[in-house]
């Protein structure tokens, strides 16, 4: 198990437990680049210098500045920082509970998996996650980690399931910009309502439960194939390409076509002896009829 990103208490008025936060996600992804010298293949190493003799710096002289004026810096020993009598460096005290979706999602970082710290705690904490679960609240509160103070969104897992809770680190207000600055340009549009109709329609034939495993890396998945094929010396792969479309002349065309095609299956594909491709579960994909433009398209049995 990963290491604790944050242990201390959590509070609600006088109820007081121990937990621990764990970071609910990890770097999957296997491929890491260094920065390599073409002409010699050596790998290029980075040091810190001092800026007026260009001198290496060593880690253990390093202390934090603050620039007040230019080129003038106030130092700050990083146990001067660590003295710092600040309560939510130790105690996250939920002081508003609010209905989650309330709370615009841009505001949302990271997630967290909240753990009572030991089995003496673990009375307390289910009550409070029980409590959150059957109110559909998050409280707010604030912890101190890595030089600043966050803000965070504690509540029950989404899986009733599970016993655990779920912390949310959020950002700041001041650290949004403001929506209406970027959006103020966009002009107000009448909205044909047959070209509105059909948008929702095609919005209701690709709609699906959320399946997070259905989505991939497939820019990943590229470079481990181009790496591959280089450390065995052989051509890199050709990426096939989409299919060309048949040219758009506007926008209710394109949303005819558009439902159309979302009743319909892709064409399958055929191999260069003519002969349909399969997938890599050797299957053989079905066939499809092509359907008309309001995607009344209906299946037909494989060749």
């Amino acid at each position: 198990m990963p290491r604790a990103f944050w242990s201390g208490q959590l509070r609600i008025s006088l109820v007081s437990f121990g937990i621990n936060l764990i970071p609910a996600t990890e770097a999957k992804s296997e491929i890491r680049f260094h920065q390599i010298d073409r002409r010699t293949g050596e790998r290029v190493r980075h040091q810190k210098v001092s800026a007026d003799n260009e001198e290496p710096v060593e880690k253990g002289d390093i202390v934090k500045g603050y620039e007040y004026s230019k080129g003038q810096y106030i130092q700050l020993e990083p146990s001067e920082i660590e003295e710092l009598r600040i309560e939510s460096r130790h105690t996250i005290e939920l002081d508003q509970f609010v209905n989650a979706d309330e709370i615009d999602p841009a505001f949302y970082e990271k997630p967290y998996f909240v753990l009572p710290e030991n089995a003496a705690q673990a009375e307390a904490f289910a009550v409070v996650r029980e409590a959150l679960e059957e109110t559909g609240q998050v409280g707010l509160g604030k912890f101190a980690v890595g030089g600043r103070e966050r803000l965070v969104a504690v509540g029950a897992p989404h899986d009733s399931k599970l016993r655990g809770m779920m912390a949310f680190t959020l950002r700041f207000a001041e650290e949004l910009r403001d929506a209406a600055g970027y959006f103020q340009d966009i002009k107000q549009q009448k909205i044909d309502r047959d070209q509105l109709s059909l948008a929702k329609e095609l919005i209701q034939r690709k709609s699906a439960s959320f399946e997070p495993g259905k989505f991939t890396d497939s820019y990943e998945a590229a470079l481990r194939e181009l790496i591959d094929a280089k450390l065995k010396h052989v051509s890199p792969p050709k990426r096939e390409e989409r299919e060309p479309r048949g040219k758009v002349i506007n926008l209710m065309d394109a949303l005819r076509r558009s439902v159309g095609e979302s009743g319909a299956k892709k064409k399958p594909v055929v191999r260069a002896d003519g002969k349909p491709a399969r997938d890599r579960a050797g299957k053989q994909p079905l066939r499809l009829v092509q359907a008309n433009s309001r995607g009344a398209g209906k299946r037909r049995k494989s060749a």
